[in-house]
């Protein structure tokens, strides 16, 4: 039983936005006759304070769209092709069991069996939980789920531990605040109304971005610097910091370990000139910026993903997110670096997803390199093939790098593929069975956040559409199918909700299933303001002190003092492949997607437009582009079509498309991501979609 408390017919339901955001909205739903209406931000929420971004402003419009899936589906075209009949859940279930068994019982044992998911819903029922202990209980290969975040997580855990940093609720303190690599008006939009009232009260707001975004157009400064050199631009500031005597000796010296050996490398190693000419930013705005930083008190930084999406990412964000360290930063209200406050929660995963079930031995397989995981004989890593691939929360023929080896891959006849899903996504029409997920406005879940200190739970607000189940009753279905009869498996969603607050966490003894249900939200049980990292503090570290040199990074052959590295296919890192392919291409978020999810929305695919490509003047010039031509980005892992527009908005040398779109909708079948790689970042096996050195052209 997953509902157990009745549906409003007429009235407002508390949710909360399911999508992967720092922002983790409080939503209210309408409901009228029992259907959704209208959704809207809670305007009672700290953070929500009454608005939803555009895209979660259409969710309704999401969960009853005309191709919405409402009954499983089992193909009978080629795989690729899409072409698909109806079934019942028991025709579908009988499949799907005896086929699974089949692959877990035969000669190469269950590794054969694959799940892939990340987050297409970041409920910690629907995304982590039942199906995990299904995979576990199996015996199926792990996945490691690094493709958005991974780097960055471990260059902090290494760093300070937890991922904690001030919220919106302490940001509108800060007198500086840079928005380093995050456009904030599409990633992370409820950050704005606290930064504009920061400036209203005489803050100065400076983007450190290669890309001048919707938001850095609103800073006070754009700073264009050049793709993956942040590390470089964080020591160069540093340089000027330890010259003018403008640390915080005294905060250095009581929460830090190894900050003589970074003040020693940022005065010998990194002057001005040097981070100049590795960024491509004057000399001058480097020092000035450097300057203002550690003289303005409180100083915030908002640092995000994107930064850390090339070779040196990790790296990256290690840097950046020590220059609070060094200012003594962190002790102000308003003041240190926010990359994410998920480390706050910890909710009780272990719980949920019961580890203990993993058979000892069972190998991992990396996301990021799905292509060869389900091409190579030994999935790449060692071991069976992969057999069968179970698909949910994701939709990896649009998000998965190197597209072409993922396509091969899924095209494979011998190749079992389930995918849960709303639609029919480019991933679901390789798909052997394509069962229907609830949507968020119909099923239970619980959600924390990685932008706030707030738990929000979600309540459904009207019945499943058709024959849809949640993710977690699939599993269980499934599961029942397969002969598994483990009481664990027949536990509702409202009781995984309960495990999953059950924490030795003190943070969260405020909040319980019984006062979300009355609220809607409940804030963690910490200090209001939130400084994490102000006097008294012990960071969760070995050394209980910030880890300016880490000693495991040196264990895993990286640099353990706070360097640069510059991105793999940089002229400077590969000047063969760079004279090959002269631009970085990046491939940012489209305001009107959240990755590939929204992309089938008509009124946000009209307001998105085609895809297109921006270029430098200068870079069009020399290659004979003109404004709206087609043109083709091209290097040796594949291509994609789209539309110039020739801009200032992006400095020479660089090239951007946003995204995430579907191939199905798309020109030739192909995406941005026909293009980038495999590789990985120096730390947490993340992704480099940033790290993708092509060419342009006019398209024949």
């Amino acid at each position: 039983m997953t509902q157990p408390l009745p549906l409003l017919r007429d009235g407002i339901v508390r949710g909360a936005c399911p999508h992967d955001c720092p922002d983790t909205c409080a939503m209210l739903v309408h409901v009228k006759d029992g259907r959704a209406v209208r959704v809207q931000g809670d305007p009672e929420h700290p953070v929500t304070q009454g608005f939803l971004c555009t895209k979660v402003n259409r969710y309704v419009e999401r969960t009853y769209h005309a191709d919405r899936l409402t009954t499983p589906l089992r193909r009978v075209g080629p795989k690729g092709e899409g072409r698909f009949e109806p079934a019942t859940w028991d025709e579908a279930l009988d499949d799907i069991a005896r086929r699974l068994n089949e692959i877990r019982n035969g000669p190469h044992g269950p590794q054969a069996i694959l799940p892939y998911s990340y987050a297409g819903t970041m409920g910690l029922v629907q995304s982590g939980s039942i199906d995990r202990r299904f995979f576990h209980r199996i015996g199926a290969s792990l996945l490691d789920r690094t493709i958005c975040a991974t780097a960055g997580t471990e260059a902090w855990k290494v760093t300070y531990g937890d991922r904690m940093g001030p919220s919106p609720e302490e940001a509108e303190h800060a007198r500086l605040v840079l928005l380093w690599g995050t456009n904030t008006l599409t990633s992370n939009p409820h950050l704005w109304p606290a930064l504009r009232r920061a400036c209203d009260a005489g803050a100065r707001i400076v983007a450190i971005d290669p890309i001048r975004t919707r938001t850095a157009a609103q800073c006070d400064q754009h700073l264009a610097i050049r793709p993956g050199t942040d590390a470089a631009l964080a020591l160069g500031m540093m340089h000027v910091i330890f010259r003018d005597g403008l640390e915080d000796g005294g905060y250095l010296r009581r929460h830090t370990v190894g900050w003589e050996a970074l003040r020693e490398r940022a005065l010998h190693e990194w002057s001005v000139e040097r981070a100049a000419a590795e960024t491509g930013l004057d000399e001058a705005a480097i020092e000035a910026l450097a300057l203002e930083y550690a003289r303005t008190r409180p100083a915030f930084i908002r640092l995000n993903y994107g930064m850390q999406r090339h070779a040196g990412g990790g790296m990256a964000v290690r840097v950046v997110a020590l220059l609070p360290a060094v200012t003594g930063a962190w002790r102000d209200v308003g003041g240190g670096a926010t990359l994410s406050t998920s480390g706050a929660f910890k909710a009780n995963g272990a719980a949920l997803e019961k580890p203990e079930w993993i058979p000892a031995g069972t190998r991992t397989i990396n996301m990021v390199r799905l292509g060869d995981a389900l091409t190579l004989p030994d999935a790449g890593v060692g071991g069976p093939p992969v057999q069968a691939l179970v698909v949910y929360n994701s939709n990896p023929a649009a998000v998965a790098p190197d597209l072409g080896k993922v396509r091969e891959g899924l095209r494979r006849e011998d190749l079992f593929t389930v995918v849960l899903e709303h639609f029919r996504t480019d991933t679901a029409d390789y798909a052997d069975w394509i069962l229907p997920a609830t949507t968020q406005l119909e099923h239970w879940d619980v959600h924390t956040a990685y932008g706030h200190v707030y738990v929000t739970l979600n309540r459904p607000s009207i019945p499943p559409e058709g024959e849809s189940l949640p993710n977690s009753e699939i599993f269980r279905r499934i599961a029942a199918r397969m002969g598994l009869d483990e009481p664990e498996f027949r536990e509702t969603d409202l009781e995984l909700i309960r495990q999953a607050l059950d924490s030795p966490n003190p943070a969260l003894r405020a909040v319980t299933l019984e006062e979300l249900l009355e609220k809607g939200y409940v804030r963690l049980a910490v200090p209001k303001p939130f400084l994490p990292y102000a006097d008294p503090v012990r960071f969760n570290t070995p050394t209980g002190k910030i880890q300016i040199v880490a000693p495991e990074l040196a264990a895993m052959g990286i640099d353990p003092v706070p360097t640069f590295t510059p991105p793999a296919e940089s002229a400077a890192a590969d000047p063969r492949r760079a004279a090959r392919f002269p631009l970085m291409l990046l491939s940012p978020p489209e305001h009107q997607f959240m990755n590939s999810t929204f992309v089938n929305i008509p009124a946000l695919r009209k307001a998105a437009g085609e895809a297109k490509i921006l270029l430098h003047p200068n870079e069009a010039a020399v290659r004979g582009i003109r404004e709206g031509d087609r043109v083709r980005s091209w290097n040796d892992r594949g291509d994609f079509f789209a539309l110039a527009v020739v801009t200032d908005d992006v400095r020479p040398g660089v090239a951007v498309s946003y995204g995430v779109r579907w191939a199905r909708l798309s020109e030739g079948g192909k995406t941005v991501n026909d293009t980038t790689s495999q590789g990985t970042t120096d730390m947490g096996g993340g992704a480099v979609f940033y790290d993708n050195a092509v060419e342009v052209e006019v398209a024949a």
